[in-house]
């Protein structure tokens, strides 16, 4: 059966989402919205040349204001929202309405709460939302359930990921690969983590490790925001220990940790030359100047660590996914992760692969799903399961 998609957000990550439903989720139409018509005219363009038929059509929309979103909502089965995290609830309410099968990139667990909340509506219009697709959270969480799913008995899940220029470039050895405002939204507040089994907040920033990478070398890994959405409670009292770590070349945290003492990362306005300025707002925009770069070639990593037991001993399966810039499509790689998982789940939606209502993603799209459906995305995901000896 062909679906109708419509994709909310003509962006990087939306342009990925609209591709990967255009080629892999039977698609008649995939309807790419954005308040820049001109900006998603241009991207449906560059998608149908590299699709080979003219299945995205471009059109004008307004996140800010959902209600004009229902004429366009009228004929679709799925909503892919690649929009901000501020617009997610909203744009979940209008998806119950309308009865349209719904996943979001998310970026903020108290958001993705509300949301949750709200499954009781969507249960009741026969209809499945997921927030949280995407990279981290998404994808990092649905391969921590294929390293556990590999074990027998999961105790402890270590996540590692990030979204890297491929070529270190001194002081940050970063580039701007999604929006600043999320970026910053990582870098403050806590994580939640399981530690002794128990939901524990643990702040941003902290912890930092060096570890070495499969293909990549030496990365430093620290504590950011988010990264995980829901999973510590779902799996709290389940698992003893489950964390989640972004990596970045060596010496980023300590440049951020300056900038963080500074005062930087306050959303407290501050006088300065008669005017009222957030240090926050001033920041994401100063970091949306300093690490931009459009033709940066990326690369993005995942690499799972689960402890347990197998076979009734003791051991520990790895998954490990490595991906780079895409010369062909000119898709990078953190677009592809996150639009391509983000797609992929819809899809299932779609198809009545996931049960009605909103559901956690770590709920959603089991590890072994997943590990079938990523060699048709270009994707070779290296897992593997040791026994430990008596000293690990």
């Amino acid at each position: 059966m062909p679906f109708r998609y419509v994709v909310l957000g003509a962006g990087r990550q939306g342009a990925a989402a609209a591709y990967d439903l255009a080629l892999h989720g039977e698609a008649q139409e995939v309807l790419l919205l954005d308040q820049d018509l001109e900006a998603a005219a241009r991207t449906a363009a560059r998608l149908n040349d590299l699709l080979g038929q003219p299945l995205v059509r471009p059109s004008f929309a307004d996140a800010s204001k959902p209600g004009s979103l229902l004429p366009l909502l009228r004929e679709a089965h799925g909503l892919l929202s690649a929009v901000p995290y501020a617009f997610n609830l909203s744009v979940t309410e209008l998806a119950i309405r309308t009865k349209v099968h719904m996943v979001d990139l998310g970026g903020h667990t108290g958001i993705v709460r509300k949301q949750l909340a709200l499954s009781p509506h969507a249960l009741r219009e026969g209809i499945t939302v997921v927030p949280d697709c995407g990279m981290g959270p998404g994808m990092n969480i649905t391969l921590a359930l294929a390293a556990m799913e590999a074990l027998d008995e999961p105790q402890e899940v270590r996540i590692y990921d990030g979204g890297l220029p491929q070529e270190f470039e001194p002081p940050w050895g970063y580039k701007l690969l999604f929006s600043a405002e999320g970026l910053v939204n990582e870098y403050c507040g806590e994580a939640y983590f399981l530690r002794e089994g128990r939901v524990t907040a643990v702040p941003a920033l902290s912890e930092v490790e060096e570890l070495e990478i499969p293909g990549l070398g030496k990365l430093e890994a620290f504590v950011t925001s988010g990264g995980l959405s829901t999973m510590p409670w779902t799996f709290e009292g389940k698992l003893q220990v489950l964390e989640n770590k972004t990596l970045r070349y060596p010496g980023h945290a300590r440049l951020l940790g300056v900038l963080r003492d500074l005062g930087l990362f306050s959303e407290n306005p501050v006088e300065l030359g008669g005017a009222r300025v957030v240090p926050r707002e001033l920041l994401a925009a100063l970091l949306a100047r300093a690490w931009h770069d459009p033709h940066v070639r990326d690369l993005a990593v995942i690499y799972v660590k689960s402890r347990g037991r197998k076979d009734g001993k003791p051991a520990q399966a790895t998954v490990h996914l490595l991906d780079r810039y895409d010369e062909t499509t000119g898709f990078r790689a953190m677009e592809k992760l996150t639009g391509w998982h983000a797609a992929m789940v819809l899809a299932m939606a779609v198809r009545g692969e996931i049960s009605p209502g909103v559901v956690p993603v770590e709920l959603a799209l089991p590890g072994r799903r997943f590990l079938d459906l990523a060699p048709s995305r270009g994707w070779r995901i290296v897992t593997s399961v040791r026994k430990l000896g008596r000293y690990g």
